[in-house]
């Protein structure tokens, strides 16, 4: 879906109230953004200034090490506090075969950092009153049915949101790597195995997650895609964002995914699988994705009040073996919750608000730290492991917490060869 004429002239309309101000950011060779006036919601702790410093001095160095290594093909961040962009930066390929740098209006898939647009959505129009948490999916749509009958007739669209509609972990998500169509397998959910009972335990879907936007559709008559553009996406002033493979491609500058060959970064064409939109659909740049950051750490509150915020990141189901992915949650989340669309980390004493995304050839990360209005995203158009723990080693030097090299850019990478045909990376974000 393509921004349409109304929704560029309603996106400068927007702009044009907010003056340009200078705020020392570190942007790399890159025009300053507008930076809107933010008003601030709630109480939040400052973070020391001389510490924010040198913690986005080091994330540099770092960010320099990783592109002199060549451990990503390209990549995009930013670093938001209190409301402001402290950092951002672009590094290597939006498409190494022709040359092309990945800008920071430059557009990736974001995988299931999708998720949080499609449950601030839900908020959004159970605020209007075409639904509410509870909505029972078996009352909405026709079609849908669990294996037990009793679940079917349980299911809520809260269970849906919080990953514990009863499933076992990423139900289908095989078939819809293999391009089997998203409609199809929503109405084979009856013949999956349940593990519990709607609302009872934790497992992550994607195919059974997008039912909400059936549920809208069916609620309001309108497509998904085009409110979250009316209510997201347009009043955000995210510009460069859409949905689908069309849009990806249609974008004046997009990321193509890439493998690695030896020493080389080759980009290959993405592939229309996994783009069902609630769960996985959206596209963005790092500058549209800035604006999503400040807004779920309060700083819109005409588009997401402070009360929407607060139930889309309170948890909901507990998911104890999320702290086992990896080496910095290991070491550093204590607790782990999903909410709504968001995970939800005791992370070293902190409340972490987080998500990751994994699709074939894109990657993306997003989290903040609410009590400080600190967060950061990172974006990138391959397969690499070595950027994903970039954010853990930013948010201990924010933290003032020992450094842990969990990026791994102090050990020698070990040389991968891919062949053409890539495998398809399973979707456990």
């Amino acid at each position: 879906m393509r921004p349409s004429a109304f929704r560029a002239a309603l996106a400068c309309i927007l702009f044009s109230a907010f003056a340009p101000a200078s705020f020392g950011a570190q942007i790399h060779g890159n025009p300053v953004p507008p930076e809107p006036t933010v008003v601030h919601t709630g109480t939040h702790r400052a973070l020391p200034a001389a510490r924010v410093t040198a913690a986005l001095k080091d994330y540099d160095h770092w960010l320099d090490q990783l592109a002199a290594e060549n451990r990503t093909a390209g990549l995009a961040t930013a670093v938001v506090i209190d409301g402001k962009v402290r950092y951002e930066r672009t590094i290597g390929y939006a498409d190494a075969t022709t040359g092309l740098k990945v800008r920071p209006d430059t557009v990736f898939r974001l995988a299931s950092l999708s998720k949080a647009f499609a449950t601030a959505l839900t908020g959004l129009l159970v605020r209007q009153g075409y639904l509410t948490w509870d909505t029972r999916l078996a009352t909405v749509l026709p079609f849908f049915k669990l294996r037990s009958a009793n679940a079917s007739d349980e299911a809520t669209v809260r269970d849906i949101l919080s990953q514990s509609v009863g499933l076992p972990h990423n139900a289908y998500d095989n078939l819809l790597s293999d391009g089997v169509p998203y409609q199809e397998l929503e109405r084979k959910l009856a013949t999956v195995p349940m593990t519990c009972d709607p609302g009872s335990c934790y497992g992550y879907q994607n195919v059974a997650f997008s039912l909400i936007g059936d549920v809208i559709h069916a609620k309001t008559g309108q497509f998904f895609i085009q409110l979250v553009d009316r209510y997201l996406f347009v009043p955000l002033g995210m510009s460069t964002a859409s949905y689908g493979r069309d849009g990806l491609e249609n974008s004046r500058s997009w990321a193509r995914p890439h493998y690695k060959h030896g020493k080389d970064w080759v980009a290959y064409e993405p592939n229309d699988n996994f783009y069902i939109p609630p769960a996985a659909g959206v596209n963005a740049s790092i500058r549209d994705m800035e604006q999503w950051l400040i807004a779920q750490m309060g700083g819109r509150p005409m588009v997401l009040p402070d009360s929407l915020l607060e139930v889309l990141h309170t948890p909901v189901i507990d998911t104890p073996s999320e702290r086992m992915f990896s080496n910095w949650r290991r070491a550093r989340v204590k607790k782990a919750w999903y909410a709504l669309g968001w995970r939800v980390y005791d992370y070293a004493g902190h409340t972490l608000i987080f998500h990751a995304g994994a699709v074939k050839g894109y990657r993306s990360m997003i989290g903040f730290l609410p009590e400080y209005h600190a967060g950061v995203v990172v974006l990138w158009n391959c397969e690499s492991n070595t950027p994903a723990g970039l954010m853990p080693e930013l948010l201990d030097a924010l933290l003032g917490l020992p450094h842990e090299d969990w990026a791994g850019l102090d050990r020698p990478e070990h040389p991968v060869v891919r062949k053409r045909r890539v495998r398809h990376a399973r979707h456990r974000r």
